[in-house]
């Protein structure tokens, strides 16, 4: 007859969590946990993490970002976090390495090692031959005083810290703190390198992030699908200027005898002057009432930051203007709404039975 499994000390049963505050409370406490162990990551960081970030920034071939586990999962975040900052890397699977994917690393190569206890027994494996064919071994780990920080070329220490994990188990605290200094390297390389605004944009092109990092003329109505307008005009000639092509602007762009942006006059204008009973002004020149200190950008901005005008501003309609401020484009509040985050529907979930 078989013997029952016996529990292991591990394996005790977790009190119940019946009530929804004692669920939040729970997830809150994990949370927290975390938190303050990052606080005490920062506090103990040692100038060999600003070495890692120097070594990472001069380093002439790629960051081989290796780990095993959990470890493994967090250096292929930040091989993509490195990536699109500026620094070329990759990611280097232990096991893979003594297969043939050691050929990967070169000798202008830098290698950062993942490992919280540094006794990963697949990386050291394959750490000598790291040092060999590599520029240097930089080790993400815990202490100073393990088989990994013993022989890598700089040590960045972590530190030791309770799991979040109930169990103290399932590596959480320990993830979390060497994905955050791990970022923290990788973006100080990054500004050591001088990684602009403009490289972030090339590195992203897709998505709405990607769109938010191109310029303003990616997405404004070019000049033929807007209303443009003389000063001069009366108010019910320039209300009735038709863009050639597209759709309807929300305002008439106004310009002076250069064809220099002087002025706004917008659909919610005209409906205010209709609401007052100032039908009589439609005939006036539009010079008497239109927006003279108009919110404009240049030519080459960046998309986000043109958003972030018409947001702070709160404006609907952005004229984009040439170095002589004429204008070129115009940016209308609704061509951007796709760019925003769309407001879901919260569906509660159904309690599983």
């Amino acid at each position: 007859m078989t013997e029952p499994l016996q529990r292991s000390e591990f394996a005790a049963p977790q009190p119940a969590i019946e009530t929804p505050l004692e669920r939040l409370r729970f997830v809150r406490q994990i949370v927290a946990a975390e938190a303050a162990a990052l606080r005490n990551v920062a506090n103990r960081l040692s100038p060999t993490a600003v070495r890692a970030a120097e070594w990472t920034a001069a380093t002439e071939g790629m960051v081989v970002v290796t780990g095993i586990g959990k470890a493994g999962l967090i250096g292929r975040k930040l091989v993509a976090t490195l990536a699109s900052t500026g620094t070329p890397a990759q990611f280097l699977h232990p096991s893979e390495a003594i297969h043939g994917d050691l050929g990967m690393v070169r000798s202008d190569d830098l290698v950062w090692a993942l490992s919280n206890s540094g006794r990963s027994d697949e990386v050291l494996q394959i750490l000598p031959m790291l040092r060999q064919q590599s520029a240097g071994v930089v080790a993400l780990t815990a202490d100073d005083r393990n088989p990994l920080a013993v022989a890598a070329d700089c040590v960045v220490s972590l530190g030791r810290h309770a799991e979040a994990c109930p169990l103290g188990l399932a590596p959480s605290t320990s993830t979390t703190a060497m994905l955050a200094v791990g970022d923290a390297i990788a973006l100080l390389a990054s500004r050591l390198r001088g990684f602009s605004r403009d490289d972030f944009a090339r590195f992203h092109p897709g998505g709405s992030l990607g769109k938010k990092m191109t310029s303003v003329e990616q997405l404004m109505r070019p000049l033929a699908e807007c209303r443009i307008a003389s000063q001069s005009a009366t108010i019910r000639q320039a209300m009735t200027a038709t863009a050639a092509q597209g759709r309807r602007t929300g305002a008439v762009m106004l310009v002076d005898e250069v064809g220099r942006l002087v002025g706004l006059f917008t659909d919610s204008d005209l409906a205010k002057l209709l609401e007052r009973r100032n039908e009589h002004q439609l005939d006036q020149p539009i010079d008497n009432v239109m927006t003279r200190d108009v919110q404009a950008t240049q030519a080459g901005t960046l998309l986000g930051d043109a958003i972030a005008v018409l947001a702070g501003r709160k404006i609907s309609e952005l004229p984009v203007l040439d170095e002589l401020a004429r204008p070129i484009g115009l940016l209308d509040i609704t061509d951007i709404v796709s760019l925003s985050e769309p407001q879901r529907a919260v569906v509660p979930l159904k309690p599983r039975h």
